[in-house]
Parts: structure tokens; C-alpha cells; sequence
């Protein structure tokens, strides 16, 4: 059963859909009594770092994601924010981040960028697996993924990172650490790398 977490942020109906046509179970989380069952759970995720955070600290999240994820070991997918939620802190807010994969969420320089529009990296791009890992199995790298964002996770340990992607600079597209993923792309945009991903999840 995927549990995905429902507070307000990202296109979870297209998750939705992806599931159903995958004939894999799956419930929405708005309460912590629902999140309480969980045993995947996926972070999606559309805005700020500082407005996402907020949000789940002001429904309580916080304890119950803390217990399913680095005690009960329950595998968890960040999703864009969701994934930058993952970090110790962002550049684009002042708040706290998780900090289940060290790391920081940083601007990209808008100097390093040759082609318009610069800011969002916004569109299909490749990746470079770095490091075997379940969530990537039969994934094309060269179709890549589709991507919405302005800020990117530099992790701090190379160890944590699964795939990276060029724009200007290279960034740290996908990280894991033990039952903890997360992915900078959209896979619920990504046609059929993106089905195969959530499959992919749905199997760890």
C-alpha cells in the first residue's frame, strides 16, 4: 500500500492515476491517523521549502514521519520539494529541513546558464546514474525525466547520491540513504521512465 501524503502541495492526482493504471493499492494521508498505517509513504511536492515545512509542522507530521521512516525503516519518496524537504536547510528559506540526507538546498547561478529561460531548469532532461539502485531499474537515462524547479539538493556525502543532471552545473537529481529516496524530477510528468519509477517504488 502507498501512502501518499496529502498537505495541500503537488499534483497527487496524477500520481493517482499512475497507480490506479498500474493496478497497485494506494490511500491519501490527511490525518495522522492515516499516516499512522503507513508502509510506503510518498512525499509530493509543488512550492517553497519554507511554506512545505510549515505545513507539516502545523498538521504534526513530524513525529509520525520520524517513527515510520528512521524507526520502522518504512520507505519513503520525496518527490521536487519533497525531496529538498529531505536536506538539512534551503537557500530558498530560513527554516529547518529534515535532515534524514545531509545536505543543502541551493539557487542555481543563473550565470552558469547559456540558454533562455534560465530560471526554472523547466523541461525533459537526461540523467547519469552514478550508482546502481531498485528505484532505477529499467530506467532509460538518456530519456531522462521532466523537471520544475529553480533550487537543487547538493548533498554532502557522494556516498547519498543515486543520478545526476546537467543545467549550467551538474546537480544531484536523485539520493538515497537506507529506506530514504528522493528524486528532483517529476515522475508523475515523465511518461513511461516515470510509471516505471513509482512501479519501482511500489516494489522496495
Amino acid at each position: 500500500m502507498i501512502t501518499i501524503l496529502d498537505y495541500g502541495s503537488g499534483n497527487i492526482s496524477a500520481i493517482k492515476n499512475i497507480y490506479e493504471r498500474l493496478n497497485i493499492s494506494f490511500e491519501f494521508a490527511a490525518t495522522k491517523e492515516q499516516l499512522q498505517r503507513a508502509d510506503h509513504i510518498l512525499l509530493p511536492g509543488v512550492g517553497a521549502f519554507d511554506e512545505t515545512i510549515s505545513t507539516l509542522t502545523a498538521k504534526g507530521y513530524f513525529g509520525i514521519l520520524n517513527q515510520k521512516v528512521l524507526e520502522e525503516k518504512v520507505p519513503i519518496l520525496g518527490i521536487c520539494v519533497g525531496m529538498q524537504m529531505l536536506a538539512d536547510s534551503s537557500e530558498e528559506g530560513k527554516l529547518d529541513g529534515l535532515g534524514w540526507i545531509h545536505g543543502r538546498v541551493k539557487k542555481f547561478d543563473r550565470n552558469l546558464i547559456p540558454d533562455k529561460p534560465k530560471i526554472p531548469h523547466l523541461g525533459w532532461n537526461s540523467i547519469e546514474i552514478i550508482r546502481d539502485c531498485p528505484l532505477f531499474k529499467n530506467i532509460d537515462p538518456e530519456i531522462g525525466f521532466y523537471f520544475v524547479h529553480s533550487y537543487y539538493y547538493e548533498c554532502a556525502d557522494m556516498s547519498d547520491v543515486i543520478c545526476k543532471t546537467q543545467y549550467g552545473t551538474y546537480f544531484h537529481s536523485a539520493i538515497n540513504n537506507g529506506n530514504i529516496y528522493g528524486v528532483q524530477f517529476h515522475p508523475e510528468k515523465s511518461h513511461e521512465n516515470g510509471i516505471q519509477l513509482l512501479r519501482n517504488f511500489a516494489n522496495l
